[in-house]
């Protein structure tokens, strides 16, 4: 068909994108953790939003094994 190829690209684009948000989601929760362990009490109250932020994107994402497998990081 004459849009295959269109179509094929688009999908490989979405995939890129969801590995991406595994990623950055990954760590942002490792990140956010860390500082929320070891950071002072302003820096807390800001890692908890991102933590929260980090999880639904990992949720929405895939998980965090989408990003692992796409950019081949195990």
């Amino acid at each position: 068909m004459i849009f295959s190829g269109y179509f094929d690209s688009i999908g490989e684009g979405i995939e890129y994108l969801l590995a991406v948000g595994s990623i950055i989601g990954l760590l942002g929760l490792i990140m956010g953790i860390i500082i929320f362990i070891f950071g002072s009490s302003r820096y807390k109250t800001k890692m908890v939003g991102v933590i929260i932020i980090s999880i639904i994107l990992l949720t929405l994402c895939g998980g965090y094994g989408r990003g692992i497998k796409y950019f081949r990081l195990h």
